[in-house]
């Protein structure tokens, strides 16, 4: 009787396949590191730069042109009468005021309007006297029915060249009739408004009613605003505005005139620690935000508690960024220090705030904090802020940053592990044919040899004779 030959059981195309990952297995284990290591690496860098911006954003919201983090109030005893805001330079102190007139814009009518045909000519608008704009009637007719309709003719004089915005027409429909009502766009006696229709040729509505004082009406008298000094027999201040800044530094809006024999309303200036602390506060939480994300992307992590470190762990180029930052808040020139004014660097490079110090330093020095930190504008950079500002686009440029050149750098390196990649799949394609090809041939010999060896025991087994 002939041995029994047990033939081993497999699948080609499973041990095919499987072969063929052992054969690129190293090279798609560092492909697959790279890639993992850039799609980090690019996250890493949009969060950089998203944190970049809004810092540079809430810095430019604190310390830019005309900003100031000390901040003032100024407010008035009869809020019904107006309000008032106070810069950091404003001086303290107590004021009066009492207002006589607020600045009204002209506004006026004409009634009894109709459409009128052939009409042309110049329409003059006059304010406080004096030619404003000409509006130009033989254009006005924008249907071409040879009439001249009266919204036709607002529409004319809204459009007209040298209305800019000045003067707003409007129609209001009367029946049969309709009116032209003319607005000034500014307050005070030289928006008075007039019109002169000598210029205009033709049967015109509005040449009649300009000419009569029953259908000509002033709705709004223009007139300038005035306010006297400390009572209601006090020196006398006029202007077209109804927003005053003779005091300096504090912007005074006025909302309402005081009867006669009125009290004068009072203004106090002072300080706003309330508003103060809130500015600072913002300025640390904000720099506390980039900060944060620089200390999350530069953790060098944890490995014996399985805590991974962060996308920059060991790029020298972000550790340095992060380094120069704080550098940045410890100016070299000699004098006040942020945490001379409350605001303490803690042991993470990120800030707190002491605002019982704060306050007791700002009451010695009320402007040292903003000359401190100085402003972020673009047209006179300063202080803290100005370098903060100059030192950070340098990485968020996006023209030539180098959070831009590095996102360069890494889209390359993408493109070139993609291609490795498809390289790398033409190979185990090729390893699977070669293997397939092989193991199916083997597969075939192994089921011929069994059945040779089938028929040898048929024919020459201990059954037969």
């Amino acid at each position: 009787m002939a041995s029994a030959i047990t033939a081993p059981s497999y699948d080609p195309i499973t041990t095919a396949n499987s072969l063929a990952d052992k054969y690129v297995m190293a090279r798609q284990k560092i492909i697959d590191a790279q890639s993992a290591a850039a799609k980090a690496t690019e996250k890493g860098l949009t969060d950089l730069g998203s944190a970049m911006t809004a810092f540079q954003t809430s810095l430019a919201a604190l310390t830019g042109l005309n900003k100031n983090l000390y901040a003032q109030s100024a407010t008035f005893s009869d809020t019904t009468v107006g309000s008032a805001t106070a810069g950091a330079t404003a001086a303290p102190g107590n004021y009066s005021f009492f207002v006589a007139k607020l600045a009204t814009a002209s506004q006026v009518s004409y009634a009894g309007l109709t459409d009128n045909a052939g009409v042309s000519g110049t329409l003059n608008i006059n304010m406080g006297g004096s030619l404003a704009f000409a509006v130009n009637l033989n254009a006005a007719d924008t249907d071409g029915d040879l009439t001249l309709s009266t919204r036709e003719l607002a529409a004319a004089i809204n459009s007209a060249t040298g209305n800019t915005s000045m003067v707003t027409a409007s129609i209001v429909t009367t029946g049969a009739t309709s009116e032209l009502v003319l607005t000034a766009k500014n307050t005070g006696l030289d928006s008075a408004i007039t019109i002169d229709t000598t210029g205009i040729s033709g049967a015109s509505s509005l040449a009649s009613a300009n000419a009569d004082p029953l259908r000509r009406r002033t709705l709004v008298v223009a007139q300038d605003a005035e306010i006297r000094i400390g009572s209601e027999s006090g020196t006398p201040i006029t202007q077209a505005s109804n927003t005053f800044t003779n005091i300096a530094g504090v912007k005074m809006t006025f909302t309402k005139a005081q009867a006669p024999g009125s009290a004068p309303v009072a203004i106090a200036v002072g300080a706003d620690s309330k508003n103060t602390i809130a500015n600072v506060q913002a300025f640390v939480d904000a720099y506390n935000k980039l900060k944060g994300v620089l200390n999350k992307l530069t953790d060098s992590g944890d490995p014996s508690k399985g805590a991974a470190g962060g996308s920059f762990a060991h790029d020298g180029g972000i550790r340095a960024l992060n380094d120069r930052l704080v550098t940045l808040l410890r100016p070299t020139t000699v004098g006040d220090t942020l945490a001379s004014f409350g605001i303490i660097a803690t042991k993470d490079g990120t800030l707190e705030l002491n605002s019982e110090r704060l306050q007791r330093q700002l009451a010695l020095k009320p402007t040292g904090l903003d000359t401190l930190i100085g402003s972020s504008s673009v047209s006179s950079p300063s202080g803290i802020a100005g370098a903060l500002d100059k030192f950070i686009k340098g990485w968020s440029n996006t023209a030539d940053g180098q959070i831009k050149q590095r996102k360069e750098q890494t889209s390359n390196l993408q493109s070139t592990l993609a291609d490795r990649q498809a390289f790398l799949e033409q190979q185990h394609e090729a390893a699977y044919n070669r293997y397939l090809r092989q193991f199916t041939a083997l597969q075939s010999l192994q089921g011929a040899m069994t059945n040779n060896l089938s028929m040898f025991d048929a024919l020459f087994g201990n059954n037969k004779d």
